[in-house]
């Protein structure tokens, strides 16, 4: 869908100005205080992106002498939009990656605090990541390969969702998508942020993007998500 390469295109070239792909500390201990798991926008090289980035970097700036890991999301962040199913399994992908992370970390690292975010496609990628169930819409061929929710209990290891740009209801279903729902345990632990004049994320129909979409990186919405977050570590 060449529209939606526009978008992921403009943010790529907007997120290009700032280092995507956080190197681990070289004091990084087992368990973290707090584990940043994000998941970058469309067409964004390997890493967490430019928008996650400059969260990772306000949330270290606000969190003192506690330690902040990253996991980047390992999925595709594709642009295939034109095909469906395949668009769908690398989401899922996503999904899958992230919510083993965060289950892993919950079990291993009891102690340490998830912080669970996404920009763009990754924010849809980090909802569906809190979804109890599997969302209405899916295609009935395809359910079997959505994994299952997380257990309950991994909530009360997730300090906060950071959604940045999340494409609207009305965006998701002129691409054929169903829209992203939140689960019940994240609802008050989440913070989605859209910047003014953002088509993307603000109900506008599925079109053309508008530059607003690539403004996460410098328009200060990464520095009120870390705000809403250290008061939940």
């Amino acid at each position: 869908m060449n529209i939606l390469k526009l978008i992921m295109g403009a943010a790529l070239i907007a997120a290009s100005a700032v280092v995507v792909a956080p190197l681990p500390r070289a004091s990084a201990q087992p368990c973290p205080d707090v584990e940043v798991v994000f998941a970058r926008g469309t067409y964004e090289p390997p890493g967490v992106g430019g928008p996650g980035q400059s969260f990772v970097d306000a949330l270290r700036a606000r969190t003192g002498e506690r330690s902040v890991e990253v996991y980047p999301v390992n999925y595709p962040a594709s642009g295939n939009f034109g095909d469906r199913i395949e668009f769908a399994r690398t989401v899922v992908d996503g999904i899958r990656d992230a919510a083993d992370h965060i289950e892993a970390t919950a079990k291993n690292c009891p102690d340490t605090r998830v912080v669970l975010g996404g920009y763009s496609q990754g924010a849809v990628v980090a909802g569906f990541v809190t979804s109890a169930a599997v969302p209405d819409g899916i295609p009935t061929e395809y359910k079997q390969y959505i994994p299952d929710p997380m257990p309950l209990e991994v909530s009360d290891h997730v300090a906060s969702v950071v959604l940045l740009g999340t494409p609207s209801d009305e965006f998701m279903r002129g691409i054929g998508a169903p829209p992203m729902v939140i689960g019940p345990r994240y609802k008050d632990k989440t913070i989605e942020l859209c910047e003014a004049g953002d088509s993307i994320c603000d109900g506008t129909p599925a079109g053309v993007p508008t530059f607003a979409h690539t403004a996460y990186v410098f328009n200060g919405m990464p520095g009120q998500a870390a705000d809403f977050t250290v008061g939940r570590l």
